[in-house]
C-alpha cells in the first residue's frame, strides 16, 4: 500500500482521471487517487470518482464571492487529506496563487499540444488551423500563467492528410491517457527534478 496521495481536478468528461484511477488499479502507478476537486457538479467525472470509490469536493464558482474563496477552501480540504501531488486532468479554471504558490512544484497540468505552441483554448483546431504536421501532448508545472509552466514531458502526435479536429483530439486523447499516470508515477517515485525552467526525470536504478 503507498502512502503518495494524489488530488484530481476535473471539470468534465473524465478521461484522464480514470486513466489515473486505472493505472493505480492495474500496479502501474503506485500512488492513491484521494479526492477529485469539481466545479461543476453534474459533470461525467463526478460519477467516475463515485464508482471508483474516491472522495469528491464539488462547489459552484458562482456560489462565492472570488476565486480566492473557494480556492482557499480547497486547500483546506487538500491539507486535511495530505495531498502529495494536486493533477489537473480538464480543469478549466485558471488557478490563483492561493492553490499555485502553496502547490508550487506539486501541481501539474496536462496541455493537448506541443507547448509553448498552441496554449489556452482550442490547441486541436489552432493547430490545425496553423497547419502543423506535428502536434502532441505536453504535461507542465502549473505557475499562475497560461500554460506557461516548466514543461516535464511531452508526447508528439502527427497530423496526418485529411485529419479533422475529431481525429487528432481522439489521437492526443490516446496519447494523453498514456502520458500521464507514467508521468504521475514518476513523481510517486521521486523522480522529477525542477531547478528554474529545467525538468529532469532521473532514471531509477535497479
Amino acid at each position: 500500500m503507498t502512502n503518495y496521495r494524489i488530488a484530481v481536478f476535473a471539470s468534465g468528461e473524465g478521461s484522464n482521471f480514470q486513466s489515473l484511477v486505472d493505472a493505480v488499479r492495474n500496479g502501474g502507478l503506485n500512488a492513491s487517487v484521494e479526492l477529485l476537486v469539481c466545479d461543476k457538479p453534474a459533470a461525467r467525472v463526478v460519477q467516475r470518482a463515485q464508482d471508483a470509490g474516491v472522495d469528491c469536493h464539488l462547489f459552484t464558482p458562482k456560489n462565492y464571492d472570488s476565486r480566492e474563496a473557494y480556492e482557499k477552501e480547497i486547500v483546506e480540504v487538500l491539507e486535511a487529506k495530505n495531498i502529495d501531488l494536486v493533477v489537473l486532468a480538464g480543469y478549466m479554471r485558471l488557478l490563483t496563487s492561493v492553490v499555485v504558490d502553496r502547490y508550487a512544484g506539486r501541481l501539474i497540468n496536462i496541455h493537448p499540444s506541443l507547448l509553448p505552441a498552441f496554449p489556452g483554448k482550442d490547441a486541436v483546431g489552432q493547430a490545425l488551423e496553423y497547419g502543423v504536421k506535428i502536434t502532441g501532448v505536453t504535461v507542465h508545472f502549473v505557475d499562475g500563467g497560461m500554460d506557461t509552466g516548466p514543461i516535464i514531458a511531452q508526447h508528439p502526435v502527427p497530423v496526418l492528410l485529411g485529419d479533422t479536429a475529431e481525429t487528432i483530439s481522439k489521437s492526443i486523447h490516446a496519447a494523453e491517457q498514456q502520458l500521464y499516470p507514467e508521468v504521475v508515477s514518476w513523481f510517486a517515485q521521486g523522480l522529477v527534478e525542477l531547478n528554474g525552467r529545467q525538468v529532469t526525470v532521473r532514471q531509477i536504478v535497479e
